[in-house]
C-alpha cells in the first residue's frame, strides 16, 4: 500500500537514487552498486547514504551475490510516480478502495477535482516466482511490464473517450510509470448494485460493447466487475488487456465478453438473451 508518511520524508536525491536503480534495471536484475553515481549523477558518499535511507523505508532491495546490487521495491516505483504526478497537479491520495491482482486503487485530488488512482502491478506476482540466472536486461521486470500495461490502459482511455460516437470509459487524466489518474465513474459496480431495470442496462452494457468493437477495441476481460451503473448509463473499466478486432482471438474474446454479461443477467436477475444474436448485433 501506498505510504504518503514515508512519501513526505522524501528528499530530492531520493528520487534522484531512486532514478539511477530504475535506469540501471533495463540492463540489470540486481543495478551494481558501483554503478549507481553516475547513473543517479550523485557522488559516490551521497548515494551511499541516499541507499540507506532507501532501504531504512522499504522503497529498494539489495543483493549480495553475486555482488553487491539494488533494485527498486513496489513502494519506490509508487513513489516514482507519484513524485511525477505531483509536480502536475496530484495535491492528494486519500483512502485505498481496491486491490485486485494486478492493480491497487485510491481516490485522490488532481487540480482540485476528485479522482480514481490506479497503480498497475502487472507482472509483479509473477515476476517473483521466476528465478532468472543471468544479469542480463531486465525489460521483463514487474515494473516495466507495469509500465506497459498502464500505458496501454491510458491511450486505450484516450482513444475511446475521443471517438465521435465515445465508448462510456473513464476520462484519462494524466499517467506516470505504472499509475493513471482517471476520472470517477459514476454509480457503483454492476456485481455490488440491485437494478431496477436490469433489460434497460443489459441494452446499454451491449450498445458499449457495440461501439467499442465499431471503434476495432475488444475489452476482452469484461465482466460484472468492471461495468459501473449509474442511472444515466453504464461506464466501462479495466482496460490494460484489451485486444483490437485483427487479434487471433477477437471473435473468441468477444464471445466470452458477451457470455459473461449475459451469464450474470441471467443468474441474478433471470434476463434471457441469446448470446450469438447478441454477438452478431455487435458485430453490426
Amino acid at each position: 500500500m501506498f505510504n504518503s508518511a514515508i512519501f513526505k520524508k522524501l528528499e530530492k536525491n531520493d528520487f534522484r537514487t531512486l532514478i539511477g536503480i530504475e535506469i540501471g534495471m533495463r540492463q540489470h536484475r540486481w543495478v551494481p552498486s558501483e554503478m549507481l553515481p553516475s547513473f543517479s549523477k550523485l557522488f559516490s558518499e551521497e548515494v551511499r547514504y541516499r541507499i540507506d535511507r532507501l532501504l531504512g523505508f522499504n522503497l529498494v532491495k539489495k543483493s549480495v551475490i553475486p555482488y553487491d546490487g539494488y533494485r527498486i521495491h513496489f513502494d519506490g516505483y509508487d513513489a516514482l510516480a507519484v513524485g511525477a504526478l505531483t509536480l502536475r497537479g496530484l495535491s492528494a491520495i486519500g483512502d485505498n478502495i481496491g486491490v485486485g491482482k494486478e492493480s491497487v486503487v485510491y481516490e485522490g485530488v488532481y487540480d482540485g477535482e476528485p479522482v480514481i488512482l490506479k497503480f498497475h502491478r502487472a507482472g509483479y506476482t509473477s515476476f517473483k516466482q521466476v528465478a532468472r540466472q543471468r544479469d542480463t536486461g531486465d525489460r521483463n521486470h514487474w515494473i516495466f511490464i507495469a509500465r506497459r500495461a498502464a500505458k496501454r490502459e491510458y491511450e486505450a482511455l484516450v482513444t475511446l473517450a475521443a471517438l465521435s460516437s465515445a465508448v462510456s470509459v473513464p476520462a484519462a487524466i494524466d499517467h506516470n510509470r505504472h499509475l493513471i489518474a482517471m476520472s470517477i465513474a459514476p454509480g457503483s459496480e454492476l456485481s455490488k448494485t440491485a437494478v431496477d431495470d436490469p433489460d434497460w442496462f443489459l441494452d446499454e452494457i451491449i450498445e458499449q460493447i457495440r461501439k467499442t468493437y465499431a471503434a476495432g477495441f475488444i475489452h476482452s476481460d469484461l465482466s460484472e466487475y468492471n461495468v459501473f451503473v449509474s442511472p444515466d448509463g453504464v461506464t466501462l473499466i479495466d482496460w490494460p488487456g484489451y485486444v483490437t478486432t485483427t487479434h487471433p482471438q477477437a471473435e473468441f474474446l468477444l464471445e466470452r465478453d458477451v457470455k459473461n454479461i449475459l451469464s450474470f443477467f441471467n443468474r441474478k436477475y433471470g434476463v434471457t438473451r441469446d448470446c450469438e444474436e447478441v454477438v452478431g448485433y455487435v458485430r453490426v
